[in-house]
């Protein structure tokens, strides 16, 4: 701890001293701080007044040091270096950090994405680039600092930690059913205009899949919108295509804003896989990397419970 701060001046008026020696002018002093000139002579005569000596020869157009402003100089340049490389080093480890992400094309656009402008507003050191694909081998490429996939919870290599459930139920928007009344038990959903999801993932719920556990006769299920990522299938219940697959926590923005709704209430299907937050195994300490995990988490918690408060 300094045991005498009253003999230090400001260190804006060391700052000014400093470029004024070095220029040789308070003129050019001025420019270098983005003053103005009356500011930087205004600092000096205070610098002056504080250790009660003259530290310049002021001429017309340039200034000298006198022998007292020589050895202030002298003292204070390697003390101001040494500030300089401390705030440097500082700044250079609070600058705008990468963590890499990867994530489903669901978990990304309908989960992620509007929460990203929260996070950032708490976190501007940090920058999130985010890989968006349902390739579990994209998802899992080595440079990636975290992960977040569907499945059991077992990835060889990684640590998985929940986020949350499988809770899969139909949604539609509300002017839909004004076209389409009769949509108020299962059995009525095989008549309806249904949306259906096409990709590599045959071990996702689709529409047979999650009406056979309904006790529906899969052959019955008429589809009449395909796309091939889940986020084109919630526009399109969106903008009143047909009825799609809900994912629970993927749609409650749009639950919540009232674009979609379910149509048969609590009726859903529950699995026994979730969506998980993966960090391999080994990988190199990333306080950065920490910290998004950690707001992942805590968002997570956050969360509506589906299927008799079930995460």
């Amino acid at each position: 701890m300094l045991e005498n701060r009253a003999a230090l001046p400001r260190l804006d008026y060391l700052l000014t001293f400093e470029a004024a020696a070095e220029l040789e002018s308070f003129a050019a002093a001025a420019k270098e701080l983005n003053v103005s000139e009356t500011a930087v002579s205004r600092k000096i005569r205070l610098l002056e007044h504080h250790f009660n000596c003259a530290l310049f020869v002021r001429g017309h157009r340039s200034v000298r040091l006198t022998d007292h402003g020589r050895k202030l100089l002298n003292g204070i340049v390697p003390a101001l270096k040494t500030l300089e490389r401390a705030s440097e080093n500082m700044l250079s480890e609070r600058q705008r950090s990468t963590v890499r992400m990867a994530a489903t094309n669901s978990v990304s656009s309908l989960w992620l994405m509007p929460r990203l402008r929260k996070f950032h507003q708490s976190n501007a050191n940090i920058t999130i680039s985010l890989v968006s694909s349902d390739l579990d081998s994209e998802c899992l490429a080595e440079h990636f600092d975290l992960t977040i996939l569907r499945g059991d919870g077992d990835w060889k290599g990684y640590t998985a930690e929940k986020l949350f459930g499988e809770t899969v139920f139909p949604v539609c928007a509300p002017g839909y059913l004004l076209c389409e009344p009769r949509v108020e038990a299962v059995e009525h959903l095989p008549a309806q205009s249904l949306i259906e999801v096409t990709n590599n993932h045959t071990e996702w719920l689709n529409w047979k899949t999650w009406l056979g556990r309904q006790g529906v006769d899969p052959a019955s299920v008429r589809l009449s919108t395909f796309v091939n990522t889940y986020p084109l299938a919630i526009q399109a219940a969106v903008d009143g295509l047909g009825i799609a697959l809900g994912w629970g926590h993927l749609v409650d923005r749009h639950l919540q804003a009232g674009t979609l709704v379910k149509p048969l209430g609590d009726k859903h299907v529950r699995t026994e896989s979730g969506y998980y937050l993966l960090r391999r195994n080994g990988a190199k300490a990333h306080a950065e990397s920490d910290v998004v995990a950690q707001w992942l988490l805590s968002e997570s918690a956050a969360r509506t419970r589906y299927a008799n408060n079930v995460p």
